[in-house]
């Protein structure tokens, strides 16, 4: 399946009136099937689909690493991922019962990034980003996303590791971006506790929450944080970052990790 289509719109300008194609974004319900099991579903932009799945359930604690899948299969036109890997019965459990709609766009269920009692370490990383690296990247990234481009309708994100190692996604839906690019680096071997993560949207508590549920050690966008998203991030060591725009940038916490060029 096509992540966009085209349609025909009629275009109004001052008091002109015309015929034109238009390209969208296609929007879907991603169902997710554990060890024959449907644990869930997620409302998505059809591109990615496995790492989005991968990413989501790690997210969730379910599944632990990339190495315990041992099959990975996209069905249904796009529509549904099957996964067979060692899982916590628990967290699928917890998923069920207490599993709520996040603040994100799109609709998506979580019991495991619950900010009140997230199952996540403090992060310890030692990573360190000097400010000007960070804001060149955050320029960079806004030019490597093809689907806003196209549509104007998309969230995306962009992890970092170093200029030949980076991963890109995109989606309607906020918090499955991080998905996306979790799900794809962990896929390649990537350790993402050596790396930051840049974001389009607010920096919301279930951003934070992913961020630090995959020990990320840098979150940094265009735009604000929410106070709970803060909250989240003093506690566990994030650095957060907020207002990246030319040389100027708010670190909301942790700033340790962004160093400055005299």
């Amino acid at each position: 399946m096509e992540a966009v289509f085209k349609t025909s719109i009629t275009k109004i300008k001052g008091k002109e009136i015309f015929e034109r194609e238009d390209t969208l974004v296609r929007e879907i319900k991603l169902e997710l099937y554990v060890n024959g099991n449907r644990v869930g579903a997620v409302m998505a932009t059809p591109v990615d689909q496995e790492a989005l799945a991968i990413g989501y359930l790690m997210s969730e604690n379910i599944i632990e690493k990339f190495s315990d899948v041992t099959s990975l299969k996209l069905l249904n036109d796009g529509m549904r991922v099957d996964i067979e890997a060692k899982v916590n019965d628990e967290n699928i459990k917890k998923l069920s019962a207490e599993g709520v709609v996040i603040s994100g766009c799109g609709k998506s269920m979580t019991a495991n990034i619950d900010p009140e009692a997230i199952e996540a370490k403090v992060i310890k990383s030692t990573f360190r980003l000097s400010a000007s690296k960070l804001s060149r990247e955050m320029s960079q990234f806004y030019t490597e996303c093809p689907l806003y481009e196209q549509t104007g309708c998309v969230h995306t994100a962009k992890l970092f590791t170093d200029e030949n190692t980076y991963f890109i996604g995109e989606d309607i839906a906020q918090h499955n971006t991080i998905d996306k690019v979790v799900g794809k680096a962990v896929m390649a071997g990537i350790d993402v506790r050596n790396a930051f993560l840049m974001v389009s949207g607010r920096l919301s508590s279930e951003m934070v929450a992913k961020a630090v549920m995959h020990q990320i050690p840098i979150l940094a966008s265009r735009t604000a944080s929410t106070c709970l998203g803060l909250m989240i991030a003093e506690k566990f060591g994030l650095t957060l970052i907020g207002f990246v725009r030319g040389d100027t940038m708010n670190v909301y916490r942790h700033p340790q990790r962004i160093s400055v060029e005299v």
